[in-house]
C-alpha cells in the first residue's frame, strides 16, 4: 500500500483501540487504525420507512443474523452479517457471537453498566483454589479505573462493599422509591448488598470510542485511519520473528494491501484478535489461545408485581429506580452448591408488563394488562463463568468468510457450576420478592447460550508463566515482544461484572508501558 512504516498499528477501533489511539497518539507515537467496517454517517444512511415497506415487515432477514438477539430488519444492516462472515459450532452447544464492524465496534451499542473488578476476581485462585490468579491486582489498575472513570464520566455512590470496588464517579444521590426501599429490606436475610447502580454518562448522548476516545487522538494529527480494511494475517520479519505489520483486503474492492508497522496492537475483540492471531500462527507457543473462553450467563430471572401499584395506583413514589446486588455468595464463607457469584439487576418499572408473564389471552389477557400496567419489578442475573480449559475456539479448515478468510470454530458449553448458579440465583430473587410482599409473575432458571451477554472474555489470557498464558501482565505477547493484545482476550477470569471499564483500563495501562518502551528503544 505504501513504503511508510507506522511506529504502531492498531487493529480495531472500539473501545480498547480507541483507547490505545488517544494514549499512543497524545505521547507523539504515529499510528495506523484499520477498522473492518465503514464509518457511521446516520444523517446520510439512515432513513424512516414503515414495517409494512419491508420485505421481512421488520423482522429478521432469514440466514443474516440468527444469533444476533437485538437484530431487527430495520437495524439489519448494523450488525456483521452471519451469511457473510460465518462462525461454526456443534448445533447442540450454539454460541452467540454479536459482532459490530462500524468504526467505533460495539462501543456505539453497549448498555454502559461501569463497574471494576475486585481482588475477588484478579486473585480468585488465591480466595478459592480454582483456575489461575491474574497477575496484576486491584491496586495496579485502580488509578487507570479512576481515569477511565472520568473520561466517560461513570456515575454512582460509594456505597461498594469490597467485591464491588468504589472509584471516581459523578455523585448519584437520589433516593429510593418505596418499593425499592421494600427489596431492599427483605434482601437483608440474605446479606445482599443493594446498592446504586454505576452507570457511564457520556457526552451528548453517547459513551463510545468514535466520540470519547478517537476525536482526542485525531486532534494530535498523528492518527491515521482506513475504514473497510478486513485483515487477513498480522506478517513477520523472516530475520527478526517480530510483526512488521498486516496484510488486509478492501471490503469494498477486493483489493489486497499491506501496511507496514513497528508495534501491532489488537484490539479487534476478543473472538476476532484471536482468529487473526491463530490464522497467522503467531503467538502461541504455551498451546493456550482460544482455550479458557468466558462470558456472564445471561437469561434466568424473575418478574414481579407490586400489588399496591396495580388498577392506576401506580406513582413515581412508590416506583421507579434501579439497583445492582453484586456478588454475594463465597465471599467471606464457602457456598456448597457452586464456585464464585453472581450479581443482581433490580428495576422498579411503572410501564407495561410483557404479555408473555400471563396465562391468558384475549379479552383475559387485555384486562390483566390493564390492572398490572405500571407494577412491574425485575430482577435479572449475570453470572460468572469459569475459565476451563476445555472452552475454546480454533480454527475451521473447512469453511471461510466473504473474503477466503477461515473462521472460528466455538465449542464451549455452561456445566453444573453456571447451571446451579443460575438455580440459585432465581431461588433467592423470588424468595425476597415475597418476603417484599410482591407477586411472582414468572421465573426463569435457564441461561441464554454462551456468548448472548457479548462479555465474551479470554482466549488469549495474562500471566507471568510464559508456559500457561500468552501475554505478560502488560498485554504483550511472551513470544513477540512488538505485539498487543489490548482486548478482552487477556481476561484471566471473566467476574460477574460487565468488562468494559476494566478493557479500557487495560488498553490504557498497556498504552503507557508501551509508548515508554518505544522512547526507551526497546521496541
Amino acid at each position: 500500500m505504501t513504503d511508510t512504516t507506522f511506529d504502531v498499528l492498531i487493529i480495531g477501533s472500539g473501545h480498547a483501540g480507541g483507547m490505545a489511539a488517544k494514549i499512543l497518539t497524545e505521547k507523539g507515537i504515529r499510528c495506523l487504525m484499520l477498522n473492518a467496517g465503514p464509518v457511521a454517517d446516520v444523517a446520510r444512511d439512515a432513513q424512516r420507512k414503515p414495517a409494512y415497506d419491508l420485505p421481512y415487515r421488520g423482522f429478521k432477514p432469514p440466514g443474516r443474523l440468527e444469533h444476533v438477539f437485538q437484530a431487527n430488519e430495520f437495524n439489519a444492516n448494523v450488525w456483521v452479517d452471519e451469511e457473510e462472515v460465518p462462525y461454526t459450532f456443534d448445533p447442540a452447544n450454539p454460541y452467540n457471537w454479536v459482532r459490530v464492524r462500524l468504526f467505533g465496534g460495539r462501543s456505539l451499542f453497549w448498555s454502559r453498566q461501569s463497574f471494576r473488578l475486585s481482588d475477588y476476581e484478579f486473585k480468585g485462585k488465591s480466595h478459592d483454589g480454582f483456575g489461575e490468579d491474574w497477575p496484576i491486582n486491584l491496586a495496579d489498575l485502580a488509578p487507570y479505573y479512576s481515569r477511565v472513570e472520568d473520561i466517560f464520566q461513570v456515575a454512582g455512590a460509594q456505597d461498594g462493599p469490597p467485591q464491588m470496588p468504589n472509584g471516581n464517579f459523578v455523585p448519584v444521590d437520589d433516593g429510593w422509591s418505596e418499593s425499592m426501599q421494600r427489596f431492599i429490606k427483605a434482601s437483608q436475610a440474605y446479606n445482599m448488598p443493594v446498592c446504586k447502580q454505576r452507570r457511564a454518562q457520556g457526552r451528548d448522548g453517547l459513551a463510545s470510542s468514535v466520540n470519547l476516545l478517537l476525536p482526542d487522538a485525531e486532534q494530535t494529527g498523528k492518527l491515521t485511519s482506513i475504514a473497510n480494511a478486513v485483515v487477513r494475517q498480522i506478517t513477520v520479519d523472516k530475520n527478526t520473528g517480530l510483526a512488521n505489520g498486516c496484510n488486509f483486503i478492501d471490503r469494498l474492492s477486493r483489493r489486497e494491501m499491506h501496511v507496514k508497522a513497528r508495534v501491532v496492537v489488537l484490539a479487534a475483540g476478543t473472538l476476532e484478535s484471536t482468529r487473526l492471531l491463530l490464522n497467522s500462527n503467531l503467538a502461541n507457543s504455551s498451546g493456550v489461545m482460544g482455550h479458557y473462553l468466558m462470558d456472564q450467563i445471561y437469561g434466568p430471572g424473575v418478574t414481579c408485581s407490586v400489588p399496591e401499584a396495580r388498577n392506576g395506583k401506580a406513582t413515581a413514589q412508590l416506583m421507579g429506580g434501579s439497583a445492582i446486588v453484586p456478588r454475594f455468595r463465597n465471599i467471606t464463607t464457602k457456598y456448597d452448591k457452586f464456585l464464585r457469584g453472581y450479581a443482581l439487576n433490580i428495576t422498579s418499572r411503572m410501564g407495561g408488563v410483557d404479555p408473555r408473564n400471563f396465562a391468558a389471552y384475549g379479552a383475559e389477557l387485555q384486562q390483566k394488562l390493564h390492572d398490572y400496567n405500571g407494577s412491574a419489578f425485575y430482577i435479572t442475573v449475570m453470572g460468572e463463568v469459569l475459565g476451563r480449559y476445555e472452552n475454546h475456539v480454533r480454527i475451521d479448515k473447512e469453511k471461510v468468510d466473504a473474503w477466503g478468510i477461515p473462521v472460528l470454530r466455538i465449542e464451549t458449553r455452561y456445566t453444573d457450576n453456571e447451571f446451579d448458579m443460575a438455580k440459585d440465583a432465581v431461588e433467592v430473587g423470588c424468595s425476597v420478592a415475597d418476603a417484599a410482599g410482591f407477586e411472582v409473575l414468572s421465573k426463569n432458571t435457564v441461561p441464554n447460550p454462551p456468548g448472548y451477554s457479548i462479555h465474551e472474555v479470554g482466549t488469549c489470557r495474562m500471566g507471568d508463566d510464559p508456559k500457561k498464558s500468552v501475554l505478560n501482565k502488560w498485554c504483550q505477547s511472551h513470544d513477540h515482544k512488538n505485539l498487543f493484545v489490548v482486548d478482552g482476550a487477556s481476561f484471566v477470569s471473566a467476574g460477574w461484572q460487565n468488562p468494559t471499564m476494566t478493557i479500557l483500563a487495560l488498553s490504557m495501562r498497556a498504552s503507557e508501558y508501551l509508548a515508554g518502551e518505544m522512547n526507551a528503544r526497546n521496541l
